[in-house]
């Protein structure tokens, strides 16, 4: 593997990372605007 292809996975894995991220810190707002 060239540290190019490891680059693009790292960049790829951390983008889904702050994906889930986000998507967790939606679910919680509303989830907290509910109550």
């Amino acid at each position: 593997m060239e540290v190019k292809d490891a680059l693009t996975l790292m960049i790829g894995f951390s983008a889904l990372i702050v994906a889930m991220l986000t998507l967790v810190v939606a679910i919680i707002a509303v989830i907290n605007q509910k109550k």
